[in-house]
Order: C-alpha cells, then structure tokens, then sequence
C-alpha cells in the first residue's frame, strides 16, 4: 500500500508536472561540449577523429531529447528539435574563434597569467565566458529554459552570474570574477575587462519592463573594476573609459573617462 507521501508527490507534482528533465545530465553535457572545445581541460582525454566523431553525434542526440523536453513551454512556436541542434551545433565554430580571442585577452591582461594553458583549465571567469557563449546561442534560437539553466549552473561553479540573453562580443576577460552580474540586456563591446564584484545592472525591476533595454551598454576598450555598479539601460561607458572600484554609475559616461569616487 503506497504512504500518504508517496500519493501526494506522484498525483500533485509528478502527474501536474508541465516537464520534466535530467537536468544533472544537461550540466555533464555542458562540461563535454567545454572539453570538445578546449581538450586542454582533460575531462576527455586525447580522442581521435572518430572518437571525436562519436561524441559529437552524441552530444546531438542528447540536445535533441533536451530539446524535446522543454518542447512544451513552446507551444506557440512548435520547432523540430532535430533541425534546431543542427543550427546549434553550425553555431560552434565561430564561437571557438571567439572563445580563443577571450583565452588570448586574459593572457594579455593578466600579469599572473603564464599560459593560455593556465587560462583555459583554472580560470573561472573563462569557464564562465564559455558557458554564456553557449547559451547565448541557444537564447537566440529562442530555445526556452535550457540557456538559463545552463548558465546558472556556471553561476553555481563560479560565482559569475551572466544572463544568457546578454550580448558580449570578444576578447572579454572576466578577472577573478566571483560577484559579477551581467544582465539580461547588456550589452558588452570588445576587449572589455571587469574584475569581481561588478553589477551591470537595471534600475527598476518592474515586470512591465521585461520586452524593454534595461542594461547598460559597455563599448570597446573599457576596464571596470572591482565591485563598480553600472545601472540602466540607457547608461553607457564610451569607448577606452576606465570605471574605478566601488563607483555607482546611473547616467552614461564619454569615451575615454576615468570615474573614481570623489577624494581617491
């Protein structure tokens, strides 16, 4: 005779449930498709072509019944889940190109750095930039659920919470990182570098502003340091400023400014 408890969770959780996932496995999947891209992390050791080849196809295969599984919040907009991770997948070659612009930028900017070697496998701000690459991408296909839940899966490992709808182009060098929020409508030009504690955040977080910019615009050339908020979607850091620690930022900024709190 089932117990009371068992009763409840199988008629009003298990039986109500809009969907259901492994997401422990979609977290492995995530960790595979990093060690594909960079075989320097050692999670799958030396593989040769056909290896490679087989980890691929399965990989596809998995996204598909991901895919699947989240099919229901898309009622709206039914998609083949199998020509969707097709695109996905097209997608990743250029985001390697990215990705090793980024490897490439924490080098550069990273006196302690002595290697991309030492960027790629300790460092968590490019663990996390490569986490947001992915699932930026699979925002953009407008797959639902999935990109948000991969990306705070690097926000648990890390401490760096990127939304997956922000848009951050390359050479971005996230340093230290544990702290940094980047929201969902930033939007990040190239060769920008924050340091830990940084919020590029919204002013208000009122629902009726959820279609609208509520995110700073960071352009090229900008270094914003340690624990420095930036607020509204209407804010921007011109190109080449320098943004001090511990700065509160709510109107935009020119090109070429350095921003440090009154007296330091």
């Amino acid at each position: 005779m089932s117990s009371k408890l068992a009763q409840f969770l199988h008629s009003e959780r298990f039986q109500a449930a809009s969907i259901m996932m492994n997401v422990l496995e979609i977290r492995q999947s995530v960790d595979e498709m990093v060690s594909l891209l960079f075989p320097q992390k050692g999670f799958l050791g030396a593989m040769g072509l056909e290896q490679t080849v087989a980890a691929v196809e399965e990989l596809k295969r998995r996204f598909v019944h991901y895919f699947d599984s989240v099919a229901p919040l898309q009622q709206e907009n039914a998609v083949n889940s199998s020509e969707l991770v097709e695109l996905f997948f097209d997608k990743i070659p250029e985001l390697a190109r990215v990705l090793d612009l980024d490897a490439q930028a924490a080098l550069r900017g990273d006196p302690a750095a002595y290697s991309r070697e030492e960027v790629i496998i300790t460092y968590p701000g490019f663990y996390a930039v490569c986490v947001h690459r992915l699932a930026h991408a699979l925002y953009e296909l407008k797959v639902p659920l999935i990109p948000r839940l991969i990306s705070e899966y690097a926000h648990m490992k890390t401490g760096i919470d990127i939304h997956p709808g922000a848009k951050i182009q390359d050479s971005f060098f996230i340093d230290h990182g544990t702290g940094v929020v980047i929201g969902e409508t930033a939007m990040i030009g190239r060769n920008v570098k924050i340091y830990q504690g940084v919020t590029l955040g919204a002013l208000s977080v009122k629902k009726k502003l959820q279609s609208l910019k509520r995110h700073p615009t960071i352009e090229d050339d900008v270094v914003v340091y340690a624990n420095a908020t930036i607020l509204g979607g209407n804010t921007v850091i011109g190109k080449g400023s320098v943004i001090g620690g511990n700065t509160w930022i709510i109107e935009s900024v020119a090109a070429g400014s350095v921003v440090t709190i009154p007296g330091h």
